[in-house]
């Protein structure tokens, strides 16, 4: 089990075998991926976490870049100032196309991957778009259905399928997902 996990079917079984190994084994896997010795301070649990993570990432690939890139502006601005002003959003890929139809209009906004393109002008963010749309201040994601308002939230219920209903921009390929 030392040796570095080459595919996901060898993955998903050495992921299965990890919570029978004992706090040294876990130790021992620690040092094998990552090169370096485990604090002692961690649990039992993170540490098998921590293994289990790294043992995905070899085999099936790590962060995209752009996730990358965030969790590096993150910890910056954390570093800088204490809190963070960056807040996750739906993954939206580029070439993406996002329809909406308001007043009786049907409007379609292309996502790139610098921002969001409708009548051949740029925007930075989904709410300025929606904005030039409406004329008022939206929340981007609301006004295209990518998330619910909360009084919708409390006051109808879920029905499968229905328009504006929260999306699941989950992978379940392989055996979890470490690319993000």
């Amino acid at each position: 089990m030392s040796r570095v996990i080459q595919d996901a079917t060898a993955c998903r079984e050495a992921l299965e075998r990890l919570p029978q190994l004992d706090l040294g084994e876990l130790r021992q896997q620690w040092r094998t991926l990552y090169k370096t010795e485990a604090s002692p301070h961690l649990s039992r649990e993170l540490l098998l976490r921590a293994v289990a993570y790294r043992m995905q990432e070899a085999a099936l690939g790590g962060l995209r870049p752009e996730r990358q890139r965030q969790l590096r502006q993150f910890a910056e601005q954390l570093k800088e100032s204490g809190v963070t002003r960056i807040r996750p959003r739906p993954e939206l890929k580029p070439g993406t196309r996002l329809v909406r139809e308001w007043q009786g209009r049907t409007y379609e906004v292309l996502v790139r991957n610098d921002g969001f393109s409708w009548q051949s002008a740029h925007y930075r963010s989904l709410s300025a778009v929606a904005r030039a749309i409406t004329g008022t201040a939206w929340s981007g994601p609301l006004f295209f259905g990518l998330k619910e308002s909360r009084s919708a939230t409390r006051h109808f219920s879920r029905l499968p399928g229905r328009a504006g209903a929260p999306m699941d921009y989950g992978n379940a390929a392989g055996c979890g997902n470490a690319a993000g």
